[in-house]
């Protein structure tokens, strides 16, 4: 019952959402989230907290502002989801203004797959749409939703451009296929992980517990990895940004792992830092350095840049 009361709720808010020009959406969205701030005490406080700890030198009006912010994009996010899942591809496309395909369109020469990468960030489900308009469609690492009828909305949302989904249980062999079919992956890398296979990160001056996945492929394969950002632009429209590739570094080893994820983590944060509004805080990104247990899917990656287990993470939003 409670799905299906979900899924109504949010099937009457796509029909009033399909009337709207989008530009009026995302005033709306605003108006949403600071309702959801309102109410919503327990991801209020965990956003704060991770403020205070993420921001220590700046005030408390300032970590306050960034908050309310933080729920108000959620709340925008949410509303332009909706709508884009009514709007045709000429219609979408011409709401784009796409930076760095040229790395990209680089990056698959290679003839070794490209691994793209990013975070519960700004307008991250567009950016990953937007490959299949602008560049050739790719894959993407998913959870499913709690709700199955949430889920395969947003499944179809996902496809419509071209893309394929990978559920992220048994993904491994999937990802690995398309990697050597010289076809891109997506994941998004900043949710905490718990378990063995984790590595430890620096982000934000604290210790984040991260997947090794993405790193322990790229070692393995020669996959080049691509940061992927989507940010929003005046009068509804979308600046996705493919920013130049992650080198990889020249150890090799449980080393290699860990170098290489913090350097795409710092990437990650070098835009949390600028946007901050922009990023899910909400999320408990830092917790205890526990690894006794782990409720992800373990695999196996040997050879070079495997650490033994590591796991896979992805699109983890509802």
């Amino acid at each position: 019952m409670k799905h299906r009361v979900e899924y109504l709720l949010v099937i009457t808010v796509g029909i009033v959402v399909r009337w709207l020009p989008i530009f009026m959406l995302r005033p709306l969205g605003t108006a949403l989230g600071a309702l959801v701030y309102a109410f919503d005490r327990r991801h209020r406080k965990i956003a704060h907290d991770n403020l205070q700890a993420a921001f220590p030198g700046r005030s408390h009006r300032e970590r306050q502002h960034i908050a309310r912010g933080v729920f108000s994009h959620s709340g925008r996010l949410v509303l332009e989801l909706l709508k884009l899942r009514d709007m045709d591809s000429e219609a979408f496309l011409d709401l784009l203004d796409s930076e760095g395909e040229e790395r990209v369109r680089e990056a698959y020469k290679r003839g070794q797959g490209v691994l793209f990468f990013s975070g519960h960030f700004g307008y991250w489900e567009v950016s990953a749409l937007s490959q299949g308009l602008c560049v050739t469609p790719m894959s993407l690492v998913v959870r499913p939703l709690d709700n199955p009828m949430l889920d395969q909305l947003l499944l179809r949302l996902r496809m419509q451009t071209g893309n394929s989904i990978i559920p992220r249980k048994g993904s491994v062999r999937r990802i690995m296929r398309e990697l050597a079919a010289n076809k891109g992956v997506g994941l998004l890398i900043d949710q905490h992980l718990h378990g063995p296979d984790a590595v430890f990160v620096t982000f934000f001056g604290r210790r984040a517990a991260t997947t090794s996945a993405l790193a322990a492929m790229a070692l393995r394969t020669g996959a080049v990895v691509v940061p992927l950002f989507g940010l929003p632009s005046p009068g509804g429209r979308y600046r996705v940004i493919a920013e130049h590739p992650i080198e990889p570094p020249v150890s090799d080893g449980a080393q290699a792992v860990q170098e290489f994820t913090q350097r795409c983590t710092d990437v990650l944060e070098m835009y949390v830092r600028k946007y901050p509004e922009l990023w899910f805080w909400m999320h408990r990104r830092w917790r205890s350095d526990d690894l006794s247990s782990s409720t992800d899917e373990s695999i196996n990656l040997s050879g070079r840049g495997g650490t033994g287990n590591v796991t896979t993470d992805g699109h983890a939003t509802s």
